[in-house]
């Protein structure tokens, strides 16, 4: 197994008196892609959005245990979680463009963070070399290059899904969230999604819930299978795959349970 990216221990979330998951112990490997699976209602959004404090969000939500990012828990009293959520990017289901401009939509996370260092000649440079660079990262560039000023909302729902990859990617963070990123789109614009999700596991560590099977199948290096809220089987992704060892594992991959 790869160097540990992030390490869950003894997780616990409830939402109101709905215990949702149940002492979650895991280790998600440093860069490639992690996908989490299990039947409708099993905890992946939950454990998904507990990885960057996104569920302290939710109303009535409450939580127990640890989450380490490269050995320090973001569940600290001390933590920072605006620092967090640089280190930590999330993608959502469907796009949500901010309501200004494609460049002002990739350029919204450096200007916010301060993340494009420089004297003022030079900022606008570094700020215009931001932009290109993740949209490029996001397979966007040769689509808007000549519009960047044209409202983000003018984009095809495909080409909104991969600006906000854009705008994830330009505080350049260490992880990428990714719950369902792709359900919202056609199947063209879904295989964008999942080639720039594939092109970038060597460089951030990917966490993608999906309720695809074959999805995950394309672009899981290690998977975690949820079961009622506690976590049932975990490993390389043809380990799991090919050999799962829990027989609920066994009927959710061959569609008998799900």
């Amino acid at each position: 197994m790869k160097s540990v990216r992030l390490q869950v221990q003894n997780l616990n979330v409830w939402y109101g008196t709905l215990h949702t998951l149940k002492d979650m112990c895991c280790a998600i490997p440093n860069r490639g892609i992690t996908a989490i699976l299990g039947p409708s209602g099993c905890g992946k959004t939950t454990l998904l959005k507990s990885l960057n404090r996104l569920l302290e969000e939710t109303e009535n939500t409450r939580i127990t245990g640890e989450v380490y990012l490269d050995g320090k828990n973001i569940y600290d009293p001390d933590a920072c979680v605006t620092e967090l959520r640089t280190k930590i990017g999330f993608l959502a289901p469907k796009p949500f463009p901010l309501p200004m401009s494609i460049y002002d939509n990739v350029a919204y996370g450096p200007r916010v963070h301060r993340r494009y260092p420089g004297e003022n000649g030079s900022r606008r440079a570094r700020l215009d070399e931001i932009v290109e660079r993740n949209l490029r990262a996001a397979g966007l560039w040769q689509e808007v290059h000549d519009r960047l000023r044209s409202p983000a909302s003018h984009l095809s729902t495909g080409q909104q899904q991969r600006l906000c990859l854009a705008r994830a990617l330009a505080v350049q963070p260490e992880v990428l969230l990714c719950d369902e990123p792709t359900s919202a789109l056609d199947p063209l614009a879904a295989q964008r999604i999942e080639s720039q999700l594939f092109s970038l596991k060597e460089d951030v560590t990917i966490i993608v819930v999906t309720h695809l099977l074959r999805q995950a199948r394309r672009l899981a290096d290690h998977v975690l299978v949820l079961w009622m809220g506690e976590l049932i089987e975990c490993g390389p992704s043809s380990q799991v795959f090919n050999q799962p060892v829990d027989e609920r594992t066994k009927a959710y991959l061959s569609g008998d349970i799900g």
